[in-house]
């Protein structure tokens, strides 16, 4: 399951010193199948800690995580729906992510400028955000008379004409599509709009390394617009995760704990960016590799079995299911198989994250 993660930003704002910091994460994880795309993306491996757990119970040196693509957006600038600066580059490349990291400054350094000349978080997500609802604004507007004509004539056609009637008055009013889609049935309608404003957003509010681990009076006013439009965020420094990227593995957690952090920012962004996007994990283990899949929350067995490959969807049969956490309590497949923790699932059956699976299939 490809899974890709925009940054994005207004100039001078911290998104290029982290970028370059999970870039150089990347370069460290020899362990990792990593790639860098192109220039400006790379992926990353989502932390869990589960995955070593299960590699000594099986007795693997070989561990495979779930992986995440970052890409770097070019900066924004007022206008850029206008395509002012970049603006058509940022706008295009956010339409191919599932999901926005917004880096905000919330840091005074009068040697970085701003580009609008001074420093205030809530005017840089508006900026943003509105460039965004003019984007898709335009677009809807350009779209919705050729969809009334044809849901005239295709009466099948009325609810995404009416759906779109109501996208483009919540737009005009400023509202994001992610807030405008009230059911799971208006945000599977919206998704043929490919709206910028519906992808769910991460705010990473960035401080100076003096701010961490628990931020200041800019980082509250991000917290208070994240609550408002039922987003996430998170508060790090760029500064320091670059800093953190340039030290040996081992000497990390002392440096995370001299800052009053039990985790690098650069992890906890990937983690909330998983969950962001309604994802779990479940295992494969065995002598030749421990390997976390990706699959969204609510998936059932067959559908878990095809991000592995889609033969093993097609010609499912059942999945030989142990949680994570009685793998852990026995100490083995065999075991956890004897002490009856060991089950046989069919089609219907719902994947719970650390579900440990074997899957029966035949082509």
């Amino acid at each position: 399951m490809s899974l890709r993660c925009g940054i994005v930003g207004l100039p001078n704002v911290g998104k290029s010193t982290l970028f370059n910091a999970i870039t150089a994460k990347q370069a460290e994880a020899e362990n990792y199948p990593f790639c860098t795309i192109e220039p400006n993306a790379g992926t990353v491996p989502v932390p869990d800690e589960r995955l070593g757990r299960l590699a000594a119970i099986v007795k693997t040196p070989t561990i495979i995580p779930a992986m995440l693509e970052i890409v770097d957006i070019a900066g924004l600038v007022r206008g850029a729906s206008k395509g002012e600066g970049l603006g058509n580059q940022f706008l295009s490349h956010i339409r191919e992510v599932d999901a926005v990291i917004h880096v905000v400054r919330c840091f005074e350094d009068q040697n970085v400028i701003h580009v609008e000349g001074r420093v205030n978080p809530g005017d840089d997500i508006s900026t943003i955000e509105t460039e965004l609802l003019l984007a898709d604004l335009e677009s809807m507007e350009k779209r919705i008379e050729k969809l009334r004509k044809n849901a005239r004539k295709d009466k099948e056609l009325q609810p995404l004409a009416e759906l779109a009637e109501k996208v483009i008055a919540g737009l005009g009013d400023g509202i994001p599509a992610r807030r405008i889609f009230e059911t799971d049935r208006e945000k599977d309608l919206g998704k043929q709009f490919f709206l910028l404003s519906a992808k769910p957003v991460l705010y990473a509010a960035n401080v100076s390394e003096n701010d961490l681990p628990d931020g200041n009076v800019l980082t509250a006013s991000v917290a208070e617009i994240a609550d408002k439009e039922g987003a996430k965020m998170l508060i790090i420094s760029a500064r320091a995760e670059a800093d953190i990227a340039e030290l040996p593995e081992e000497e990390r957690p002392e440096f995370l704990a001299s800052l009053g952090l039990e985790m690098s920012g650069l992890d906890r962004i990937i983690r909330t960016a998983y969950d962001l996007l309604g994802l779990q994990t479940y295992f494969t283990a065995g002598e030749k590799e421990v390997h976390a899949w990706t699959i969204r929350r609510g998936a059932n067995a067959p559908e878990a079995a095809g991000a592995i490959h889609t033969d093993f969807q097609k010609g499912f049969i059942r999945a030989e299911v142990i949680s994570y956490q009685d793998m852990l309590t026995h100490g083995s497949e065999q075991k956890a198989r004897e002490a009856g923790r060991m089950r046989s699932e069919g089609k219907e059956y719902i994947v719970r994250d650390g579900d440990v699976i074997v899957f029966r299939f035949n082509v």
